[in-house]
């Protein structure tokens, strides 16, 4: 039974049937292949292009393969319980909608505001990463002097992040299937080119770069992961720092995290999804399995070609490191070539699922009131125009005209937040209902779900300090605007307010009688 105020829950059977109205209903176009090629399209981006060889540099030396192995336990518990949700309740809105069926309304909120930080903080960081490798592909092909980034006065504007934006989401105004078929191609040629560095990059590495496998802690001052910049959990036991050593290792699992996020954008699909009991559940557990094994050989090769001293952010003026670096270290230029072009299809991929992902979550909190109803209406092409646009001018101004360094962190530690109540959603709707039918059942539970928190909620300790301060902020900035605006125009609470009315209106002794 729904709660009063902002424990009231929306209902399974409701979430389903509001997926039929007929101005805000979904077209049903993809199948299982369609949601591995976007989990794996959106995965393998940022995290396998320029995470791999910064993280083994700056955090956690050739361990980072092992960092890579821990993210991905944590994720696959996770992923179990996301694909049971999604086949129980085949709605857009993921996380959102999941907690609405099960913790209410207030919480259902805060997980999608936690959503909207999620999607639109990693589509802006990586359109800016996505320009950078577009100007590097235009100085080959053009000489120097070509940039992606024009100073205005005080202000930077990227127009290669402007560029990309605008184009993405033209594809996904025009609609989900065709975004798919555009991802497919590109995913087909980053995972080439993944191969390609994997097979290559044997033959160039030295067992001796992967001793020590975890180097000794970063003590005084070459510990760059001090104060607020360490871990969170370094800074409770007492830790001097999170670069290097057992801290780092931890340090660099909960980073290499952002790699990985991507199988809860195909949970946002469920509602455009043929016989999502079936495929979705084949899509988020296909796309990850296959991503994890590209992770873990590439952060091994990467880490075997080069000294990870070598590959920290400091050791050359040009700055971060890449996974082009490595092969550059060797002198093999004609790869590092084909790895940037590879990048720069691959980010691409990245900004549009993610994009699709805040579209969705957006449009689900549209239709359920709690943001302006109007932002729900779909167009002809069964795709909801108006978010579209909304997401894109966002994204847009975001990548353009900000910098989106430190971004990675505050992507995770919103997304690790998500999949503790997911997880414990499971728990809450196998008690509350079930009744419920369900196409995916998470093995093993309660145990499953209770390790899946554990795991994420140890990532999320191994963020830093400072992460954790802005991510307070972000909640506490959406709490205000629930009771501000959403408390007031949420459907649900209008639907109790009637019912409550036609009750003290119709009681059920008529007036009149005695």
């Amino acid at each position: 039974m729904p709660g009063n105020g902002i424990w009231r829950t929306k209902s399974v059977e409701q979430s389903i049937a509001d997926t039929d109205e007929p101005d805000t209903r979904l077209r049903r176009n993809l199948g299982a292949w369609d949601l591995m090629v976007f989990g794996v399209a959106v995965m393998i981006g940022a995290g396998i292009f320029t995470l791999t060889a910064r993280t083994a540099g700056d955090i956690s030396g050739p361990s980072v393969a092992l960092a890579f192995v821990f993210a991905g336990v944590a994720c696959a518990l996770a992923a179990l319980c996301y694909a049971e949700f999604a086949s129980t309740v085949p709605v857009a809105g993921s996380a959102y909608t999941f907690s609405y069926a099960t913790f209410g309304e207030f919480l259902a909120w805060i997980i999608g505001w936690d959503l909207v930080l999620e999607f639109s903080v990693a589509a802006a960081a990586v359109a800016k990463g996505w320009s950078v490798y577009l100007q590097e592909v235009l100085v080959t092909l053009f000489g120097p002097g070509v940039t992606t980034t024009v100073s205005l006065g005080a202000v930077n504007f990227d127009w290669g992040s402007l560029l990309l934006i605008g184009i993405l989401a033209t594809l996904l105004t025009l609609g989900t299937k065709l975004s798919s078929r555009f991802s497919l191609v590109i995913t087909a040629l980053k995972v080439v080119i993944i191969l390609f560095v994997i097979i290559l990059g044997i033959a160039y590495i030295s067992p001796d770069n992967y001793s020590p496998f975890i180097p000794p802690a970063a003590e005084g001052g070459d510990a760059g992961g001090t104060g607020v910049e360490q871990s969170l959990f370094s800074a409770l036991v007492g830790g001097s720092s999170s670069v290097y050593g057992a801290f780092g290792l931890l340090a660099g699992a909960s980073l290499v995290f952002f790699a990985f996020i991507g199988f809860d954008v195909v949970a946002t699909t469920a509602e455009e999804t043929r016989n999502p009991q079936r495929n979705v559940p084949r899509g988020i557990l296909g796309s990850l399995a296959v991503v994890t094994a590209l992770y873990v050989g590439t952060s091994l090769v990467v880490a075997g070609m080069v000294p990870y001293t070598e590959l920290a952010t400091d050791a050359a003026p040009e700055g971060r490191k890449t996974l082009a670096t490595a092969f550059s270290y060797h002198g093999v230029d004609w790869a590092a070539n084909i790895i940037s072009v590879g990048a720069l299809a691959g980010l691409t991929t990245v900004v549009m699922v993610l994009m699709l992902g805040q579209q969705r979550v957006l449009f689900a909190m549209s239709r359920d009131g709690l943001l302006p109803r109007k932002l729900a209406k779909t167009g002809s092409r069964g795709t909801p125009v108006r978010v579209n646009i909304l997401v894109g001018v966002v994204v847009a101004v975001a990548a353009t005209f900000f910098d989106a360094g430190k971004l990675e962190e505050m992507v995770n530690v919103g997304t690790l937040f998500a999949f503790i109540l997911v997880s414990a959603g499971v728990l809450v709707l196998r008690k509350k209902r079930p009744d419920l039918k369900r196409g995916f059942r998470v093995p093993l539970v309660p145990l499953v779900p209770i390790l899946a928190i554990a795991a994420c909620l140890w990532l999320m300790l191994n963020l830093t300090v400072l992460t954790w301060l802005r991510f307070l902020v972000w909640m506490a900035l959406g709490v205000v605007v629930y009771f501000a605006y959403s408390k007031r125009h949420s459907l649900l609470g209008k639907k109790e307010a009637e019912n409550t009315a036609g009750e003290t209106e119709n009681p059920e002794t008529p007036a009149g009688t005695s």
